[in-house]
Protein backbone atom coordinates (compact mmCIF):
# COMPACT_ATOMS: atom_id res chain seq x y z
CA UNK A 1 0.00 0.00 0.00
CA UNK A 2 1.45 3.38 -1.00
CA UNK A 3 2.05 6.22 1.42
CA UNK A 4 -0.85 8.24 -0.05
CA UNK A 5 -3.18 5.24 0.18
CA UNK A 6 -2.22 4.66 3.80
CA UNK A 7 -2.92 8.31 4.54
CA UNK A 8 -6.36 7.95 2.96
CA UNK A 9 -7.26 4.78 4.87
CA UNK A 10 -5.95 5.81 8.31
CA UNK A 11 -8.86 8.09 9.30
CA UNK A 12 -11.40 5.58 8.00
CA UNK A 13 -9.80 2.80 10.04
CA UNK A 14 -9.87 5.03 13.11
CA UNK A 15 -13.56 5.66 12.56
CA UNK A 16 -14.13 1.92 12.25
CA UNK A 17 -12.42 1.29 15.58
CA UNK A 18 -14.56 3.95 17.26
CA UNK A 19 -17.67 2.35 15.80
CA UNK A 20 -16.68 -1.06 17.14
CA UNK A 21 -15.86 0.39 20.56
CA UNK A 22 -19.22 2.13 20.68
CA UNK A 23 -21.00 -1.10 19.82
CA UNK A 24 -19.21 -2.88 22.66
CA UNK A 25 -20.26 -0.20 25.13
CA UNK A 26 -23.87 -0.46 23.97
CA UNK A 27 -23.87 -4.09 25.10
CA UNK A 28 -22.66 -3.25 28.63
CA UNK A 29 -24.78 -4.89 31.33
CA UNK A 30 -25.64 -4.35 34.96
CA UNK A 31 -27.85 -5.89 37.64
CA UNK A 32 -31.13 -4.65 39.09
CA UNK A 33 -31.06 -5.06 42.87
CA UNK A 34 -31.30 -3.50 46.33
CA UNK A 35 -27.88 -2.27 47.43
CA UNK A 36 -27.17 -1.97 51.15
CA UNK A 37 -25.34 0.99 52.75
CA UNK A 38 -23.99 2.16 56.12
CA UNK A 39 -23.91 5.81 57.10
CA UNK A 40 -20.37 6.65 58.16
CA UNK A 41 -20.25 10.20 59.47
CA UNK A 42 -21.59 12.36 56.67
CA UNK A 43 -21.30 9.85 53.83
CA UNK A 44 -22.63 6.50 52.63
CA UNK A 45 -20.34 3.48 52.43
CA UNK A 46 -21.26 0.22 50.71
CA UNK A 47 -22.02 -2.39 53.39
CA UNK A 48 -19.57 -5.26 53.77
CA UNK A 49 -22.29 -7.77 54.69
CA UNK A 50 -25.95 -8.32 53.92
CA UNK A 51 -29.01 -7.23 55.93
CA UNK A 52 -29.58 -10.78 57.21
CA UNK A 53 -26.24 -10.84 59.06
CA UNK A 54 -25.54 -7.15 59.82
CA UNK A 55 -26.31 -6.16 63.42
CA UNK A 56 -26.48 -2.38 63.70
CA UNK A 57 -26.10 -0.54 66.99
CA UNK A 58 -28.51 1.88 68.60
CA UNK A 59 -28.26 5.19 66.76
CA UNK A 60 -27.01 3.73 63.45
CA UNK A 61 -28.30 4.88 60.07
CA UNK A 62 -28.53 2.36 57.24
CA UNK A 63 -29.79 2.80 53.71
CA UNK A 64 -31.06 0.66 50.87
CA UNK A 65 -31.31 1.76 47.24
CA UNK A 66 -32.98 -0.04 44.33
CA UNK A 67 -31.15 0.58 41.05
CA UNK A 68 -29.34 -0.93 38.10
CA UNK A 69 -25.57 -1.00 38.56
CA UNK A 70 -22.58 -3.02 37.41
CA UNK A 71 -20.95 -3.46 40.84
CA UNK A 72 -20.41 -1.82 44.22
CA UNK A 73 -18.22 0.89 42.67
CA UNK A 74 -21.02 1.83 40.29
CA UNK A 75 -23.94 1.49 42.74
CA UNK A 76 -26.32 4.42 43.32
CA UNK A 77 -26.43 5.75 46.89
CA UNK A 78 -29.66 6.30 48.86
CA UNK A 79 -31.14 9.78 48.52
CA UNK A 80 -32.84 12.01 51.08
CA UNK A 81 -32.53 12.63 54.80
CA UNK A 82 -29.90 10.49 56.50
CA UNK A 83 -29.84 11.99 60.01
CA UNK A 84 -30.64 9.71 62.95
CA UNK A 85 -32.03 12.48 65.15
CA UNK A 86 -34.41 13.61 62.42
CA UNK A 87 -35.58 10.11 61.47
CA UNK A 88 -36.01 8.77 65.02
CA UNK A 89 -37.16 11.99 66.69
CA UNK A 90 -40.58 10.50 67.54
CA UNK A 91 -39.27 7.10 68.64
CA UNK A 92 -38.01 7.26 72.23
CA UNK A 93 -35.32 4.88 73.46
CA UNK A 94 -36.42 1.90 75.54
CA UNK A 95 -34.42 -0.42 77.77
CA UNK A 96 -33.53 -3.71 76.11
CA UNK A 97 -34.05 -2.39 72.59
CA UNK A 98 -32.27 -0.27 70.00
CA UNK A 99 -33.35 2.22 67.35
CA UNK A 100 -32.11 1.96 63.77
CA UNK A 101 -32.79 4.71 61.25
CA UNK A 102 -33.51 3.33 57.79
CA UNK A 103 -33.40 5.25 54.51
CA UNK A 104 -35.42 3.40 51.86
CA UNK A 105 -34.88 4.64 48.32
CA UNK A 106 -36.99 2.76 45.76
CA UNK A 107 -35.05 4.27 42.86
CA UNK A 108 -36.12 5.96 39.64
CA UNK A 109 -38.47 4.92 36.86
CA UNK A 110 -35.59 4.22 34.47
CA UNK A 111 -34.40 1.41 36.77
CA UNK A 112 -37.83 -0.04 37.50
CA UNK A 113 -38.86 -3.44 36.11
CA UNK A 114 -41.27 -3.31 33.17
CA UNK A 115 -44.80 -2.39 34.25
CA UNK A 116 -43.81 -1.17 37.73
CA UNK A 117 -43.53 2.28 39.27
CA UNK A 118 -41.17 2.86 42.22
CA UNK A 119 -42.75 4.18 45.41
CA UNK A 120 -41.48 7.51 46.76
CA UNK A 121 -38.33 7.32 48.92
CA UNK A 122 -39.01 7.30 52.64
CA UNK A 123 -37.37 6.91 56.02
CA UNK A 124 -38.35 4.81 59.02
CA UNK A 125 -37.17 4.35 62.57
CA UNK A 126 -37.17 0.71 63.64
CA UNK A 127 -37.17 -0.12 67.33
CA UNK A 128 -36.04 -3.71 67.68
CA UNK A 129 -34.34 -6.00 70.25
CA UNK A 130 -30.72 -5.15 70.99
CA UNK A 131 -29.37 -8.17 69.08
CA UNK A 132 -31.61 -7.72 66.00
CA UNK A 133 -30.25 -7.76 62.46
CA UNK A 134 -30.94 -5.16 59.80
CA UNK A 135 -33.31 -7.66 58.17
CA UNK A 136 -35.31 -7.77 61.39
CA UNK A 137 -35.34 -3.98 61.55
CA UNK A 138 -36.64 -3.89 57.97
CA UNK A 139 -39.31 -6.45 58.79
CA UNK A 140 -40.50 -4.20 61.62
CA UNK A 141 -41.17 -1.18 59.38
CA UNK A 142 -41.14 -2.21 55.69
CA UNK A 143 -43.08 -5.44 55.16
CA UNK A 144 -43.55 -7.40 53.01
CA UNK A 145 -39.95 -8.36 52.34
CA UNK A 146 -38.93 -10.93 49.75
CA UNK A 147 -35.70 -12.97 49.63
CA UNK A 148 -34.35 -15.56 47.21
CA UNK A 149 -32.96 -18.98 48.09
CA UNK A 150 -29.52 -17.45 48.76
CA UNK A 151 -30.89 -14.88 51.23
CA UNK A 152 -30.51 -12.04 48.70
CA UNK A 153 -32.98 -9.25 49.50
CA UNK A 154 -35.30 -9.02 46.48
CA UNK A 155 -38.12 -6.70 47.57
CA UNK A 156 -38.89 -4.14 50.28
CA UNK A 157 -42.52 -3.20 50.98
CA UNK A 158 -43.43 -5.49 48.11
CA UNK A 159 -41.30 -3.64 45.55
CA UNK A 160 -40.52 -4.92 43.03
CA UNK A 161 -43.27 -7.51 42.66
CA UNK A 162 -40.97 -9.98 40.91
CA UNK A 163 -37.38 -10.46 39.88
CA UNK A 164 -34.24 -10.56 41.96
CA UNK A 165 -30.81 -9.33 40.90
CA UNK A 166 -31.56 -9.97 37.23
CA UNK A 167 -29.09 -8.93 34.57
CA UNK A 168 -30.19 -6.04 32.36
CA UNK A 169 -28.72 -4.06 29.50
CA UNK A 170 -27.31 -0.58 30.07
CA UNK A 171 -30.64 0.82 28.86
CA UNK A 172 -32.57 -1.00 31.57
CA UNK A 173 -34.14 -3.86 29.57
CA UNK A 174 -33.87 -7.39 30.93
CA UNK A 175 -31.54 -9.86 29.24
CA UNK A 176 -33.50 -12.78 27.70
CA UNK A 177 -32.84 -16.25 28.99
CA UNK A 178 -30.42 -18.47 27.09
CA UNK A 179 -33.24 -20.34 25.30
CA UNK A 180 -35.19 -17.20 24.33
CA UNK A 181 -34.80 -15.52 20.92
CA UNK A 182 -32.73 -12.35 20.97
CA UNK A 183 -33.67 -9.25 19.04
CA UNK A 184 -30.46 -7.31 18.78
CA UNK A 185 -28.88 -4.80 16.46
CA UNK A 186 -25.85 -5.55 14.27
CA UNK A 187 -23.10 -7.48 15.99
CA UNK A 188 -19.67 -5.98 16.59
CA UNK A 189 -18.26 -8.32 13.93
CA UNK A 190 -20.80 -7.13 11.38
CA UNK A 191 -20.07 -3.49 12.16
CA UNK A 192 -16.34 -4.08 11.88
CA UNK A 193 -16.83 -5.92 8.60
CA UNK A 194 -18.93 -3.07 7.24
CA UNK A 195 -16.29 -0.55 8.23
CA UNK A 196 -13.61 -2.63 6.51
CA UNK A 197 -15.69 -2.65 3.31
CA UNK A 198 -15.87 1.14 3.48
CA UNK A 199 -12.09 1.37 3.85
CA UNK A 200 -11.41 -1.04 0.98
CA UNK A 201 -13.96 0.69 -1.19
CA UNK A 202 -12.32 4.05 -0.64
CA UNK A 203 -8.94 2.54 -1.50
CA UNK A 204 -10.31 1.05 -4.72
CA UNK A 205 -11.80 4.39 -5.79
CA UNK A 206 -8.50 6.15 -5.12
CA UNK A 207 -6.55 3.57 -7.14
CA UNK A 208 -9.01 3.80 -10.05
CA UNK A 209 -8.69 7.57 -10.17
CA UNK A 210 -4.90 7.29 -9.98
CA UNK A 211 -4.82 4.95 -13.02
CA UNK A 212 -7.22 7.16 -15.00
CA UNK A 213 -5.15 10.27 -14.36
CA UNK A 214 -1.86 8.54 -15.19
Amino acid sequence: MTRRLRALCAPLLAAALLLVAGAGQAQATGYRYWSFWDRDGGKWTYATEGPSTARPSDGDVQGLRFAVSEDSQDASKPRGTADFEAICAKTPAEKGSKRVALVLDFGVQADAPAGETPPAPRTACARVPSDATTAEALAAVAKPLRYDANALLCAISGYPRKGCGEQVTAGGSEQPAADEPREEGPSVGLLAGGAAVVVLGAAAVWQARRRRDA
